[in-house]
């Protein structure tokens, strides 16, 4: 009798960790990355293939007034009489000043949206990394932190690349210290602009998962995060009025979302704080 029941325990725990060796948990990790940076790669040559989609469609479509968030700004702006929401007035000259600078672009741009489209693929291989070490009610909680990070991290692309890019390039492309300079962009600045915007706000997306694992561990508190709301409204606000028009409308459209962004993170902490008490008690 004592034999079935040990077994039944052992097929219901997890592997523990421990029984893998250094080397095999780096031979694991190994093909993790592998199979990762493989994913990485085979849509970044697609998106290599397709040139003129990834450029003229996506890259450096945010600069023109046909593009679809600048459109709706100019309507907008029509309807609540405010001219200077509407981002008609962008001329951005691009220029490239490098010999090998529109090649080394291209493939630059063809790693980063390989990057961005394989990333959910990427954190499922992380969670499948870290798995074995988990407890089983452990892996039962965090099966869906692969969805819920992959739809935060896109959301906040998205966003960016909606929203706060327009802003940001209509703000700094026709930023002038005096009207007898004319702004002439090299590529790799414009690059590094629209990539460094999108890829930052993806990140800070996920604010409510690094929440979730700071309050697992008590290093911040719901309370914590509760008691300084107004200052992260302040600075919100700020970084809102730093890259959108000088119109109250525009910052709001900003802010907005991060600041419900930094709400549901302190649900989040309240959640795991509330489940942690319960445990305990």
């Amino acid at each position: 009798m004592p034999e079935p029941v040990s077994s039944k325990k052992k097929a219901a725990d997890p592997e523990p960790a421990g029984e893998m060796s250094f080397w095999g948990h780096l031979d694991a990790l190994r093909g993790h990355l592998f199979r990762s940076a493989l994913a990485i790669i085979v849509l970044g040559i697609a998106a290599f293939i397709n040139r003129e989609f990834i450029f003229d469609t996506l890259i450096l479509a945010p600069k023109e007034p046909e593009f679809i968030t600048n459109r709706l700004l100019c309507k907008l702006a029509a309807w609540a009489n405010v001219p200077s929401l509407c981002l008609d007035n962008l001329n951005l000259q691009i220029i490239n000043i490098n010999l090998s600078g529109q090649f080394t672009t291209h493939m630059y741009i063809s790693m980063f949206a390989g990057l961005i489209a394989a990333a959910p693929y990427v954190v499922w291989e992380i969670w499948r990394f870290i798995k074995p070490a988990l407890y089983e009610n452990e892996r039962r909680h965090s099966r869906g932190a692969v969805w819920v990070m992959s739809l935060l991290f896109m959301l906040g692309i998205l966003f960016s690349y909606f929203l706060i890019v327009p802003l940001t390039l209509n703000f700094f492309g026709t930023y002038q210290v005096s009207d007898s300079i004319n702004n002439q962009i090299a590529l790799s600045s414009y690059i590094s602009t629209v990539v460094s915007v999108t890829f930052s706000l993806g990140v800070v997306f996920e604010l409510p998962v690094f929440v979730y694992f700071l309050t697992k561990v008590g290093i911040i508190t719901p309370e914590f995060l509760a008691r300084n709301r107004k200052y992260m409204l302040v600075i919100l606000l700020t970084i809102s009025a730093i890259i959108t028009p000088p119109d109250i409308i525009s910052q709001i459209l900003v802010c907005i979302p991060l600041y419900g962004l930094y709400e549901l993170s302190i649900l989040t902490a309240r959640r795991v704080a509330r489940k942690r008490r319960e445990a305990e008690e």
